[in-house]
């Protein structure tokens, strides 16, 4: 139980609205900032302005996913209103409070590193983001579904990347049907990969792994679907990026050669924000009861 806590949160989107009942349901009190648009009113919630005085009594501040951005500004589905934060606020919060977020950019970093807070990256978490890779994987296969003229079953998919998400997006993959190839840079994974019964290809072969692909899904943030590899891949080639930001795909280059390339982070949130929201409301949570 939350009992006795306090937390503020600011901004959001549907998985924050998972989040806030979950808290309600441990009975902490909520305050909420941004969510004056929200149609459905949450009970036992306070709704409140972005002033700092009222974060000088908070337990917990929680940010969107998506955090804050290096101008102070957060995201908020549920307002009309511009969400700024500034060291002001920051300078009101009491040391003992947690900052959760998903992400954390330079300065939300930075601030909290100054002001003594401590930051919790919720989709830095092993639990958080493994959970997170179930709908990642399910989103990407359903990109892949509406754009292609092939079934999965049967095609020549190529995973690279075999973190949280890749790992888990080959396993379905190969339970659909589909050719998996899965390119990794550690000695440790290709081993796994192969014991999974899938086709292992070190990094520096990607070339091999993507000449005859008819599906690439990549996880990987770095540039490594590059001019040179696309060169080598198949015009008729669909390509799901589902890494963060920017990608690891040369999307220009993917247009002019006439590949259908698609950036798409942050799945979870767009196929599954009730499921995504409660995997995070579960941790953040705990985490919190924990430190109280």
């Amino acid at each position: 139980m939350l009992t006795g806590i306090k937390m503020a949160f600011v901004g959001g989107d549907a998985r924050m609205i998972e989040v806030i009942k979950y808290a309600i349901e441990l009975d902490a009190s909520i305050v909420l900032i941004g969510f004056d648009q929200l149609e459905t009113p949450l009970a036992d919630t306070v709704k409140a302005e972005l002033a700092p005085d009222v974060f000088s009594d908070v337990d917990a501040i929680v940010l969107p996913v998506t955090g804050m951005d290096d101008a102070g500004r957060v995201e908020s589905r549920y307002s009309t209103e511009e969400l700024v934060l500034t060291e002001e606020h920051f300078s009101a919060v009491r040391p003992e409070a947690l900052i959760f977020t998903g992400i954390a950019r330079k300065r939300l970093s930075e601030v909290c590193q100054t002001k003594g807070l401590r930051l919790i990256q919720l989709m830095e978490l092993d639990e958080v983001a493994i959970r997170n890779s179930v709908p990642s994987a399910e989103g990407a296969i359903a990109m892949a579904m509406e754009h292609t003229d092939i079934t999965i079953h049967g095609s020549r998919s190529v995973v690279l990347g075999f973190g949280r998400c890749g790992i888990t997006l080959a396993r379905m993959l190969n339970g659909i049907g589909a050719d998996v190839r899965v390119c990794a840079r550690k000695e440790p994974d290709l081993a796994r990969i192969q014991e999974m019964g899938l086709e292992a290809y070190p990094m520096n072969e990607i070339l091999k792994a993507v000449g005859d692909a008819e599906l690439i899904f990549n996880t990987i943030p770095h540039l490594v679907l590059s001019a040179e590899v696309l060169t080598r891949v198949p015009r008729s080639c669909v390509i799901i990026d589902i890494a963060s930001k920017p990608g690891g795909t040369d999307f220009r280059y993917a247009e002019k050669r006439g590949i259908k390339a698609i950036l798409a982070p942050g799945l979870p949130g767009i196929v599954a924000p009730k499921t995504a929201g409660q995997i995070l409301a579960r941790t953040l949570c705990r985490i919190l009861w924990e430190h109280a």
